[in-house]
């Protein structure tokens, strides 16, 4: 369904001008700066949307995920982390003028009672945000704190200095696309870009890294970018994949390999990342290797202090390289803190299921744990369901966990069946669930739910069988496999 936002903004083109004149910048928007209107294409419906079509809770976490979103943008654009923090402390209107867009952007996905993903909230917030940035530049964070009324601040107009820290930042940028795509003498790009071009990237990729990360045009190729390419080709590091480790982590370039990769790269194995996963844990997540040592060491001490073993946390940061990135204190421990809560052994957790450590509280963990409670189950037991499946924590509500059991409730087993095999969860429902199930009942038989699904497609016909075989032998049919056969 094709949808059409009619956003509306005044063109701000002042030029700069060097001048020791204080003068007022108003930035001269409409009175209804940011409407937003969803209309869909191919029925003409308006995009208007009734919040009371969104649970309270859902709304929350819709919220938390904006600003997770507002936050990681505003720091990708150079801003600190505490200049970030504070300005979404100032932007609560913006914030519900994200979640209002959302529900008119996707409204038809609401009417059916389906719940955003995390990924489809950032691809329909990151675009608009970048939109807002092209338009105004160094005044977005103005822009963002001040809605839903128009900016206006009074600001001297005197030449760029350090003492202007977001216009010195927009003319590097400037700068630093100028110099990507400019053509020398010889009617060529520079020989890093061409380097770059061959290695299978695209100028507007190129441009983009630059405009994030300013640096990455200034970079020599013999000196810095060849370097890298060359070590991350000798890893096993498929050429095809070089572009997109360095679109996702272009400061690889910047770093010195004899001074830093190499001995970080030591360190890690020393602790027990596997050498031969080198290329998948790179590509998975390049900036491992651009984190100093202090930080690695802080995430390293935390794991420690959890009861992991060296091994263990070779494992984890084999498989989930990414979590080197979390904060201890703003994200690590508080989740620590809350799994504790719900019974779960953290250590145990962390080395089976590290990705859960990256989800939010409130937006994902909690909405799921009230899930659960609200069909019955005690919080020792959902404490026992996330020990046994991690990976159930990351599923999304309304795609995974409600029409899966919904689908329960009509099969013969107990509730209790999902405490002991709460990977039922991971399973798809209609290649899987469905027609295994559909072919249990159609023998008159009884597996137990582990059988039912985890057994592969030889191994589930040969349980079925002997299942059918008891039954002609005059057994209760529909009495579970003795306790022996069950896989845990």
């Amino acid at each position: 369904m094709e949808t059409f936002c009619a956003i509306r903004f005044a063109h701000f083109t002042a030029p700069l001008k060097v001048s020791f004149i204080s003068t007022r910048t108003r930035l001269a928007f409409p009175q209804k700066l940011f409407f937003c209107q969803a209309r869909f294409a191919d029925s003409g419906v308006d995009g208007s949307f009734s919040l009371k079509l969104v649970s309270p809770a859902l709304l929350a976490a819709e919220k938390e995920e904006a600003r997770a979103v507002l936050t990681l943008f505003l720091k990708k654009q150079g801003l600190s982390p505490t200049v970030a923090a504070r300005t979404i402390n100032k932007s609560e209107h913006f914030v519900d003028h994200l979640v209002d867009r959302l529900h008119s952007v996707h409204k038809s996905r609401y009417l059916v009672g389906r719940e955003l993903t995390t990924l489809e909230i950032r691809e329909a917030l990151i675009p608009y945000l970048e939109a807002l940035l092209e338009e105004h530049e160094m005044f977005l964070v103005d822009v963002v704190e001040s809605f839903p009324n128009e900016p206006v601040k009074e600001k001297p107009i005197v030449p760029v200095t350090k003492s202007q820290p977001s216009v010195d930042l927009n003319l590097k940028k400037l700068k630093a696309i100028s110099r990507v795509s400019e053509i020398g003498t010889a009617g060529t790009l520079p020989p890093h870009i061409v380097y770059l071009l061959e290695l299978g990237m695209d100028l507007d990729q190129i441009k983009g890294i630059a405009r994030r990360f300013p640096s990455f045009a200034y970079y020599s190729l013999e000196g810095k970018i060849k370097p890298i390419v060359e070590f991350l080709l000798e890893l096993g590091v498929p050429k095809s994949d070089i572009p997109s480790i360095l679109n996702k982590r272009p400061q690889l370039c910047g770093i010195s390999l004899s001074e830093n990769i190499i001995p970080t790269m030591s360190f890690l194995e020393g602790l027990g990342v596997d050498k031969k996963q080198w290329a998948k844990v790179i590509y998975r997540f390049p900036a491992l290797l651009t984190y100093s040592r202090q930080k690695v060491k802080t995430t390293i001490d935390f794991l420690y202090e959890m009861g992991l073993s060296a091994e263990m946390i070779g494992k984890v940061l084999t498989r989930c390289p990414n979590i080197i990135s979390y904060s201890v204190e703003d994200k690590l421990r508080p989740t620590a803190q809350y799994i504790v809560s719900l019974g779960v052994d953290v250590g145990v957790l962390l080395h089976r299921s590290p990705t859960v450590f990256g989800l939010s509280i409130e937006a994902n963990l909690k909405p799921v744990t009230q899930f659960f409670v609200e069909r019955g189950y005690s919080m020792d037991e959902i404490g026992i369901m996330l020990s046994r499946y991690g990976a159930l924590y990351t599923f999304s509500l309304a795609e995974n966990l409600v029409p899966k059991w919904e689908f329960f409730l009509t099969m013969d087993y107990s509730k209790s069946e999902l405490v002991k095999f709460p990977q039922y969860f991971g399973y798809s429902l209609e290649d899987r669930i469905k027609p295994r199930y559909a072919l249990m009942k159609d023998c008159g038989v009884m597996l137990l739910l582990n059988q039912l699904l985890s057994l592969s497609g030889s191994n589930f016909d040969k349980a079925l069988a002997k299942k059918i075989k008891k039954f002609h032998a005059g057994k209760d049919p529909n009495t579970s496999s003795d306790e022996s056969e069950v896989e845990e």
